[in-house]
């Protein structure tokens, strides 16, 4: 049976491999969604400054410690660094933000959002940041390199604002720069996970450094299809994949129970997001079953290297895949 928890290095926190992701949720649905996920049984909530919603997550939450339903100790909170807030000057303000919104005291584990920096752009003149300047239509980057911001992150552990720190869409050359120099090691990296895009061996070689991976848009094409991106549009759904579809009919189970089930086999924590009280149940459900060998093969087999979340597919000047 998989763990339900990851264990941290440094800190040895646990961390719930299903967690309840914050992004794509409407502001004003937010704080109720979060109430009930809580409600349902999720520990941990994957939020973000550029979410456009943190302060509504950080409602949902405080909704859920007042009425008795959780503890604060009893969570497990990520949010993220936002790429406008890369400089060393910034970051401690840009964690500080979050918690404001939040209504914390510190972040379970801040995460690098994209490893690229952007011009910077002032609360007072637009929060959330966004990727441009106010009234530019493309990207300007900073002049930021990555131990400098990494040396910020850090900084903000040793002073308790987050007891764990890590990053978001990095790739193995950047991650392994990163090794050589930092003196916390990233507890965890989040990276697109999917059948379509596996990432095999990126994942292993993750993991075999101790450090966690945890996966988003665990679904494939579903939530970028739904936002109108023609790149994901013009792929078959994994929930009406045959494959997808016969291991979900094999075991009783959803499609999407199949693969979120298919992430956990690997050890790869999850953060799948619902607004319907029965698909947060049944998503967390996931971690009460186990697939057979021959059926995460068969999945395996679908990889396609297939990514959605990309800044160059949505237009910007930033080709941090390539």
């Amino acid at each position: 049976m998989t763990i339900e928890y990851i264990t941290l290095n440094r800190t040895g926190d646990k961390m719930p491999l299903i967690g309840f992701g914050c992004a794509k949720i409407d502001p004003e649905a937010t704080a109720q969604v979060i109430y009930n996920a809580i409600k349902v049984g999720y520990r941990l909530f994957d939020s973000g400054a550029n979410y456009y919603n943190e302060k509504e997550v950080g409602d949902g939450i405080r909704m859920a410690i007042k009425d008795g339903l959780v503890e604060r100790e009893e969570l497990f909170i990520v949010t993220k660094l936002w790429c406008t807030n890369h400089g060393k000057e910034h970051v401690r303000e840009a964690l500080k933000r979050s918690l404001d919104d939040l209504g914390l005291e510190y972040a379970d584990l801040y995460l690098i959002h994209f490893p690229v920096a952007l011009e910077h752009v002032p609360q007072n003149v637009k929060y959330p940041p966004g990727w441009t300047q106010p009234g530019e239509k493309q990207v300007r980057r900073a002049r930021v390199p990555m131990h400098e911001c990494w040396a910020a992150m850090e900084a903000v552990v040793d002073e308790g604002l987050a007891r764990n720190i890590g990053m978001s869409n990095f790739n193995a050359q950047l991650l392994m720069d990163l090794l050589s120099y930092c003196r916390y090691e990233p507890a965890l990296l989040q990276i697109e996970l999917h059948p379509y895009l596996q990432q095999d061996a990126y994942v292993k070689w993750v993991q075999k450094q101790g450090i966690a991976v945890t996966a988003y848009s665990s679904f494939g094409p579903a939530s970028f299809a739904a936002g109108g991106l023609k790149h994901a549009k013009s792929v078959e759904s994994l929930f009406d994949n045959p494959v997808i579809k016969d291991i979900a009919a094999k075991y009783n189970r959803s499609a999407p129970q199949v693969a979120l089930r298919w992430s956990l086999e690997r050890n790869v924590g999850v953060v799948p997001k619902s607004m319907s009280v029965e698909r947060m149940k049944a998503n967390l459900d996931s971690l009460n079953w186990k697939m057979d060998e021959e059926d995460i093969q068969a999945i395996n087999n679908l990889d396609m290297g297939l990514r959605f979340n990309d800044p160059i597919i949505k237009g910007w000047d930033l080709p941090i895949f390539l």
